[in-house]
Order: C-alpha cells, then sequence, then structure tokens
C-alpha cells in the first residue's frame, strides 16, 4: 500500500473526516451512489435502500453549536425511510440524548393533518464517530446497533434505529481488509494519507470516491473552502489532544500529590513506631515493670518482652 507521512496541504486525496470532505462525499446528488453504497454496508440486509433524496437538513434543528462538531447529511428513501447520516468529530456532553432528540424531527414530519392512523416510516440515525464512547472504551466492538427492546431482550419497535461505528478502533490495514464495510471503515480514516488506490479498493464504486477526492481536480475555490476546513479540523484535534494531555497531566499530579501525602503519613506512622519502640526499650533497661510500660507505649506484652 502506498502511504505517506502526513504534511499539510500536500496530500493527493482529500480528508473525509472534514466538513468539505464529508459534504462532498455524502451530501452532493452528482455522488448519490456514495451514499447509498455506505448505507447498504452500515444497514441490516433487510433495509437495503436503491435510491435516496436529500431533504432539507434545518428540518433537524440543528444549533450552531451541533453544526461545528457535527456534519450530517439527512435524506430518505424511495420507500419512505429517512435516514440521518452525521459525522460527529468529538465527544459531547448528552451526546446519546441529542441523538434521540434528532430522531424525532423526523418522526414529527410524518404528522399528518386531520385523520391519521400514526403509521410512521422507520428511521435510523447512522453515526461516523471520530472518538470511542466512554462506556466502550474496554470493547473492541466498533459497530453498535441500538434499538428499542422490552425486558425479555425482544424488540419492541423495530422502525426506529441507531447505528453508530467508532472509527478510532479501526486498526486494520489495506492487506487486511475482509469485507465492503471495512473497505469504507479504512477509507473514512485513511483516505488523505494513500497515494494511489491500493489494489484492494479498486472497486466501480470507489472509482468514484477517488476521482471527486483528488485535490488537483479542485477549483481554487474549492481547494481554499477545503483547506479552511481542515484546518477547522485540525485545530479541533489538537483542541481534544490537549484536553486528553491535561487530563493526563493533571491525574499524574493527583496521584503525586497522593503519592507524597500517603507516603509522609507512613513516614510519620513510621518514625512514632520507632519512637515507641525506643521509649519502650528505655524503660525495661531502667527495670519498669510490663504493665508500666505496656500503660506508658500502649504495645502489647508481647511486643514488650520482646524488645
Amino acid at each position: 500500500m502506498s502511504v505517506k507521512n502526513h504534511y499539510p496541504y500536500q496530500d493527493r486525496y482529500i480528508n473525509l473526516l472534514t466538513d468539505f470532505g464529508f459534504k462532498r462525499l455524502f451530501g452532493t446528488e452528482p455522488n448519490k451512489s456514495l451514499l447509498i453504497d455506505f448505507l447498504n454496508v452500515m444497514l441490516p440486509p433487510e433495509h437495503k435502500v436503491q435510491d435516496v433524496s436529500y431533504r432539507n437538513n434545518e428540518n433537524l434543528g440543528n444549533t450552531p453549536l451541533d453544526r461545528k462538531a457535527i456534519f450530517d447529511v439527512y435524506c430518505e428513501s424511495k420507500t419512505g425511510e429517512k435516514f440521518i447520516v452525521e459525522l460527529q468529530k468529538a465527544k459531547q456532553n448528552y451526546f446519546k440524548d441529542r441523538s434521540v432528540y434528532y430522531a424525532t424531527f423526523p418522526i414529527q414530519e410524518q404528522a399528518v393533518k386531520g385523520e391519521w392512523n400514526y403509521k410512521l416510516s422507520s428511521v435510523y440515525t447512522i453515526g461516523i464517530l471520530d472518538f470511542i464512547f466512554d462506556d466502550h472504551k474496554d470493547e473492541s466492538e466498533l459497530l453498535h446497533i441500538v434499538e428499542l427492546k422490552n425486558q425479555k431482550c425482544e424488540v419492541f419497535y423495530d422502525k426506529l434505529k441507531f447505528i453508530y461505528v467508532e472509527l478510532p478502533k479501526f486498526t486494520k490495514t489495506v492487506e487486511e481488509l475482509e469485507s465492503h464495510f471495512e473497505k469504507w471503515l479504512f477509507l473514512l480514516r485513511h483516505l488523505s494519507r494513500l497515494e494511489e488506490p491500493p489494489l484492494a479498493l479498486q472497486e466501480v464504486v470507489f472509482e468514484r470516491l477517488f476521482e471527486i477526492s483528488e485535490i488537483a481536480n479542485f477549483s481554487a475555490v474549492e481547494q481554499e473552502a477545503y483547506e479552511n476546513s481542515l484546518k477547522y479540523y485540525r485545530d479541533l484535534q489538537n483542541v481534544v489532544a490537549t484536553s486528553r494531555e491535561e487530563g493526563v497531566e493533571q491525574g499524574i499530579q493527583q496521584g503525586i500529590q497522593q503519592g507524597i501525602q500517603q507516603g509522609i503519613q507512613q513516614g510519620i506512622q513510621q518514625g512514632s513506631q520507632q519512637r515507641t519502640i525506643a521509649i519502650a526499650r528505655s524503660c525495661k533497661q531502667q527495670g519498669l515493670d510490663i504493665e508500666t510500660i505496656m500503660a506508658i507505649t500502649q504495645l502489647s506484652r508481647e511486643d514488650i518482652e520482646a524488645l
């Protein structure tokens, strides 16, 4: 595989985890076939889609703060299923709450005025996560499919699903790729580091991906837009890395302080014990009886007799 060192603005292909890269890949009508192919590797076999149409993202109610950390595409299949495909670049407070909240918008917009039997089309949230859930850090599983179940783990409602993939957990090399799903994950993580399409990724569907991702094909305006998007992505990565390092440093400092305090306490205890033994030994040399020494030092009879 031809993979090179990562230098700013010297890449052949774009970073798909940037706003520009994500929207160019999944958010434009000419490249709709790529979105459909990606949806079909993420969805269960019985929910494959043949075609999608793009919906207005503003209907999702995203806040300006969300749009800085989350890129999403909202689309609908010919049979009515709604799909929110989002790229989450950094951990967010109440991330799961937010996912559930935004999934309610495609549900509510299905309401029909007047007589309506409440029949709904399926709604899917598909999340590409550039981080790992805190409660999944010790698990190797990177794909999570969440749906409503009852106390017997039986599906209660099968029209609302949340499908997440934790990209940092995907560590396979191009030589180790075994499925179309894994090829997508590899490209999402490493496209910008490739010098040319690897043999394992020379499939018809990916030909279009490599073509639209080649920076040399961009106009001057597109290159500027991508560079700004890449800068923002790297700034965010630096913020996350700095926060992590500060957290580790703080943990180390706390550990050092705790260690110092424990050491001091142990030293005091050891020093006090040695002083008590010295007093007991002196009392014994002066001929005091054991009961008196026990009362003075609070040592046991056995300890004093062993001196």
